[in-house]
């Protein structure tokens, strides 16, 4: 695996990797290296020498730097001769960049290929609202789709005529970080649905989530419903769709209304009056249990999985715990 060193002025390196860690969950071979008011360059190239030395494997490395021309980059720089060819840096270090970083590294074992390939991430990451003062902006190209645009007449089969279900996920936040980041670069839908009724009506809500999907991925807002007639419709046989669900609730009354699901991955459920706190992501209520042992009787797999890269937790043992602490 690529080797990840983060390097800046401060302690800038080491909150954008706890945030990193927040969206993409904790990272292997990754050494934050801060440059500190009180320290100076011989101090700097110290702390990198000895990361590169903590991993197992040295030869492919990748180092994201703040600043272009600053301590770190010159060091780092100097660090770099006779390594050019496996060595790679990129100045400018974003949050985005950071976890298309991590993204990378699940497919891409080169640092060249990642550190040319997250370039553009970290540029698409730098947005201006209202829109109209990025003077600069041109229009991007239409990203690459096997989704047909505007309208398709009713009855007309695509593909095999059968939707294309890559993840469904039972969160709080519908669409957030660790879904428009991790778990879309994992799975690769075509189109993130947030299946709500209560979202679909809320007009704010709604447009915030279309405008959170990651780039070349559509993200959509449909009532309950809706999306179980989506299910059944041929002309979404090219789609595969990342389902969101607000609550089990929600989930239930898809799946009985012929969603064809197999497998819930459970991330979070808030904390409100009346539930109890079962994970550091997971509060449940009465109606939560019953919900979810209803699920299980119609043979849905329940995943405890916050991010690709945790390991999978034991929903035996959080309904347990549930049940224990609600007297049920």
């Amino acid at each position: 695996m690529v080797g990840i060193i983060i390097a800046s002025h401060g302690k800038m390196c080491e909150g954008i990797f706890q945030s990193g860690s927040m969206i993409f969950g904790d990272q292997p071979q990754v050494a934050v290296c801060s440059l500190l008011p009180s320290e100076g360059p011989d101090d700097l190239r110290a702390k990198v020498e000895k990361a590169i030395a903590s991993f197992d494997d040295q030869e492919e490395i990748l180092f994201l730097v703040d600043l272009f021309g600053g301590t770190p980059y010159n060091q780092i720089n100097g660090l770099m001769k006779g390594h050019e060819d496996k060595w790679a840096m990129v100045c400018g270090l974003n949050l985005g960049m950071l976890v298309e970083a991590y993204g990378c590294r699940l497919g891409m074992d080169k640092a060249h290929d990642i550190a040319a390939h997250i370039v553009g991430t970290g540029r698409d990451g730098v947005k201006v609202l209202p829109e109209s003062l990025d003077t600069a902006k041109e229009e991007a190209a239409p990203a690459a789709s096997n989704e047909p645009t505007g309208a398709i007449p009713e009855g007309t089969v695509l593909g095999d005529g059968h939707i294309k279900y890559v993840l469904a996920r039972i969160d709080t936040r519908l669409l957030h970080g660790q879904v428009a980041t991790a778990w879309t670069k994992a799975t690769q839908p075509t189109r993130i649905i947030a299946v709500s009724d209560n979202v679909a009506k809320d007009a704010l809500r709604k447009q915030m989530i279309e405008q959170a999907a990651p780039p070349g991925v559509k993200a959509n807002v449909v009532p309950i419903d809706k999306m179980c007639k989506v299910d059944k419709d041929p002309r979404f046989g090219s789609t595969k769709a990342l389902l969101l669900f607000e609550t089990p609730q929600d989930a239930l009354k898809a799946i009985e209304g012929g969603v064809q699901i197999k497998e819930l991955n459970l991330g979070s459920m808030a904390h409100s009056e009346g539930k109890v706190v079962c994970t550091k992501a997971v509060a449940m209520g009465p109606d939560d249990v019953k919900t979810f042992e209803k699920l299980q009787e119609l043979g849905i797999k329940i995943v405890v999985r916050k991010v690709p890269a945790d390991a999978e937790e034991n929903f035996d043992a959080i309904m347990k715990k549930a049940k224990a602490e609600l007297g049920l």
